[in-house]
């Protein structure tokens, strides 16, 4: 994967399409340069946990969205049953 230098684009362009940022592409080149791979396991890791705290945070959001629709719909029956 590191070639024992450096990575290929095709890992870059993964990490990037991962939503990883200069600086993450950069510590993790640095990282296969010196044959550090726990520590490219654990930026990636990091990483991950980041993405699914976006992913729980955006997930709640909807929550909150379904639950105003639902209460606007109920609302929206109880005038209407009352007002036929």
């Amino acid at each position: 994967m590191c070639g024992g230098t450096d990575i290929s684009q095709a890992v870059i362009q993964n990490l990037r399409d991962a939503g990883c940022g200069r600086a993450t592409v950069e510590q993790f080149r640095e990282f296969c340069r010196s044959g550090e791979l726990q520590k490219q396991f654990v930026l990636l890791e990091t990483h991950r946990k980041c993405l699914l705290g976006e992913i729980h945070k955006y997930e709640k959001q909807i929550e909150c969205l379904d639950y105003l629709v639902f209460q606007m719909k109920r609302a929206a029956d109880g005038t209407r049953t009352r007002g036929e």
